[in-house]
């Protein structure tokens, strides 16, 4: 059976302490001169702050009952998570390539799934002492406090006390699209130039991880387009944020635009190109 209602809180708050214990634990190694990279089948690197991010997390999430599945854990069959009513999805470091270049633009995520839609989200940035947090059918909250994040056996109580609610107040910028710093693609640069009849003042961002999502969500920038491949665990957490947020991400096809929502726990975890806007 699915999570109750009255669970969602505390789900939520599980969650928001797992990933800032994470995101302690990546700082540590980010701060050393021991990443201890390795490379995987898939060409992408894999660090020690990977595993032991994934470690707290999984150890974290497990008091919940319910199974996670993470890009760093054990590869799950469809068979085995198919009927799967709730799960968390988690990636405990994404933007690994941003870690190993030392640019702040990493993240911890994690989402619960109900059904194949986001309904919670987690996504702290360490380094950056940013954390969003929302749910799906309620709201969308930041904590910009680095010296709060990073304290020591932080409370729910005391970051909710912190919390903005999302979307802020638009302030006067131009037209601000939000891209990949490590993954572009011709169809993304296409699109981005199909908007400047319209948005003269056009400007575009490279940054790295779910901060992308998360921008959109904040009201600090008007889209993302992605028109090249991600991984479920890569965008879950963020869609929950940008949800609560009251913005959207739809499914886009070349050549026909929307096309629908973005699902999760297919059985090829591999995104559709999606695009997130207001």
């Amino acid at each position: 059976m699915p999570p109750s209602e009255d669970s969602m809180n505390s789900l939520l708050a599980t969650a928001v302490l797992a990933a800032l214990e994470a995101g302690h634990r990546i700082l540590e190694v980010y701060e050393s001169n021991d990443f201890d990279v390795e490379v995987k089948g898939d060409g992408s690197p894999l660090t020690r702050a990977d595993k032991l991010a994934n470690e707290g997390i999984t150890q974290a999430l497990a008091a919940t009952g319910l199974p996670v599945l993470s890009e760093e854990g054990r590869a799950i069959p469809y068979g085995e998570r198919r009927d799967w009513d709730a799960f968390w999805l988690v990636d405990p470091l994404d933007g690994t390539k941003e870690f190993l270049k030392r640019n702040g633009e990493f993240t911890v995520n994690i989402a619960l799934v109900v059904g194949q839609s986001p309904r919670l989200g987690v996504v702290f940035a360490p380094a950056r002492g940013m954390l969003h947090f929302g749910d799906a059918r309620g709201a969308a909250y930041l904590v910009d406090d680095a010296a709060l994040l990073a304290k020591a056996g932080v409370s729910m109580k005391e970051i909710e006390a912190r919390a903005l609610r999302l979307p802020r107040p638009k302030s006067d910028r131009p037209f601000m699209i939000v891209g990949s710093r490590s993954h572009g693609s011709p169809e993304t640069a296409a699109y981005v130039e199909s908007l400047r009849a319209a948005h003269p003042d056009l400007e575009m961002l490279g940054i790295g991880s779910s901060l992308k999502l998360c921008m959109v969500a904040e009201g600090a920038a008007d889209a993302y387009p992605r028109f090249a491949p991600t991984m479920e665990w890569d965008t879950a957490a963020a869609h929950a944020v940008v949800l609560g947020a009251g913005k959207q991400i739809v499914r886009w096809e070349a050549g026909r635009g929307p096309a629908g929502p973005v699902v999760y726990n297919k059985e090829d975890l591999t995104n559709p190109w999606f695009l997130v806007s207001d």
